[in-house]
């Protein structure tokens, strides 16, 4: 598997405006890259189909296209380079800080997918150093446990550089957890790794398979 170097990317084809057309799409031949010499804030962005198009009458799908209330939710668990770990996300109003640990923020909850900007966590770059790890993930709170149907895309976008998406596209039978990507510091500063894993069960369940090691309580938004 190939490792892209993110700060050797071909000249980046701009627009009339200056808009970028090219982004870094992770699969599974070339599963990770580097975001060394990035500062400012990495948005991370989750985008799903709330509504999918519906199949024959008495369908499953047809069934999940019909009920709106499905909820996709991003978050991520992270741990710093002093030890400390916890998790950023919506379940329990944990939403983060960008000005002080973790240095991550989630902004907002979109219980439907009706808006169309999705869900959105931002990482403070400027606090790399004092990141060990972050894995991003998504969980469907409620509603149908369809990841195919809701055909979900994760784009991390860098305060400089094309945007890195990561789709969703991997069979996920009934789970309702997916591990997406994992962010990691080192010497050279973040690099980001390719998930894509569906994990049966909840955060705890995350926690236990990437070996996380938290102490976990039920909780509600």
């Amino acid at each position: 598997m190939g490792t892209i170097d993110y700060s050797k990317r071909p000249p980046t084809v701009l627009a009339a405006g200056g808009v970028s057309l090219s982004k870094v799409t992770l699969t599974k031949s070339s599963p990770s890259v580097s975001l060394s010499k990035q500062s400012g804030q990495l948005r991370v962005n989750l985008n799903w189909d709330a509504q999918p198009a519906e199949p024959q009458k008495g369908g499953f799908l047809k069934k999940l296209a019909g009920n709106p209330g499905i909820d996709l939710d991003l978050g991520c668990l992270f741990e710093l380079a002093d030890g400390r770990k916890g998790v950023v996300q919506a379940l329990g109003n944990s939403f983060g800080s960008l000005d002080q640990a973790p240095y991550i923020l989630l902004d907002g909850d979109d219980r439907s997918g009706a808006n169309s900007a999705g869900e959105t966590m931002f990482v403070n770059l400027a606090h790399a150093a004092e990141i060990a790890r972050i894995l991003v993930f998504a969980c469907i709170y409620s509603g149908a446990p369809n990841f195919e149907a809701a055909k979900g895309v994760v784009t991390l976008t860098p305060a400089s550089g094309p945007p890195i998406e990561v789709r969703l596209d991997e069979a996920a039978g009934g789970a309702r957890m997916c591990a997406i990507a994992l962010i990691e510091g080192g010497p050279n500063g973040l690099s980001v790794q390719r998930e894509v894993r569906y994990v049966e069960g909840s955060q705890r369940a995350l926690d236990e398979a990437y070996g996380w090691g938290m102490k976990w309580t039920a909780g509600r938004k």
